[in-house]
């Protein structure tokens, strides 16, 4: 955030007249924001403004939005929440995939993109003191930060905040399983129905960074027909089909 504390978005988006709409409906809702209208000026916008959030449209002019995420994400795990016309196809799952926290599918109303925005940015308000633990990682909460305590791949777990509030989510309550639909209101703050893509890509996501063997998971257990709980153990762990 700038030192007034505004939360700076950059739109990425070349539809001129929708970029200039997210411009007026953001200034109103008091974030700043840049757009840029051409995927292969994006990277150097994002280093050179440093947003909080990007709001990144799939199909741009240079090169498509897939890529920009991936660029992004070498750098930085900002949040991320794609603007797509193809909801209904594999584009959202390949963006997601890359790195992307979030969807909105054109078109959309300006109340739930500012809905889904500040969900996102929500981690910016200061966490009391809280220590977790699931499996053998402890979990900081108000550090934002994932040690693994011992064994192989001891040392910090670098997270994306999205990731760390999925992780955060299943080790508050280690007794419960959760759906994903429940996942998606707690995490993303989604209140209605929604696609449950975003959980099980995110999950995936998660499992390749925390477990020690991603397809025998031991710490983001799938509990069949169901959804996810935390893990009791730091090995072992059920297998599971998404």
């Amino acid at each position: 955030m700038d030192q007034v504390g505004r939360a700076r978005i950059l739109v990425v988006d070349d539809d001129v007249a929708l970029a200039e709409m997210l411009t007026l409906v953001l200034h109103t809702e008091g974030f700043d924001s840049r757009i840029v209208g051409r995927g292969d000026e994006a990277h150097a916008a994002f280093r050179d403004y440093k947003p909080d959030l990007v709001l990144l449209d799939l199909m741009l002019p240079g090169i498509d939005g897939i890529e920009v995420c991936r660029q992004i994400r070498s750098d930085s795990g900002v949040p991320i929440v794609m603007l797509t016309a193809k909801s209904d196809t594999v584009d959202v799952v390949l963006g997601l995939e890359s790195g992307a926290d979030d969807y909105i599918a054109k078109p959309f109303k300006p109340k739930e993109l500012i809905a889904r925005v500040r969900a996102r940015l929500r981690h910016f308000s200061e966490p009391a003191p809280e220590a977790l633990e699931i499996g053998d990682l402890r979990i900081d909460v108000a550090g934002h930060s994932v040690v693994r305590e011992h064994g192989v791949g001891a040392g910090a777990i670098a997270l994306t905040p999205l990731e760390f509030d999925l992780l955060v989510c299943l080790a508050r309550r280690p007794w419960q399983v959760f759906t994903r639909e429940m996942l998606l209101e707690q995490v993303w703050g989604y209140r209605h129905a929604a696609d449950t893509r975003l959980v099980n890509v995110h999950v995936q996501r998660l499992r390749a960074k925390v477990e020690h063997d991603p397809e025998n998971p031991a710490i983001v257990v799938t509990v069949r027909g169901v959804g996810y709980k935390a893990g009791t153990s730091a090995s072992g762990g059920e297998q599971h089909t998404d």
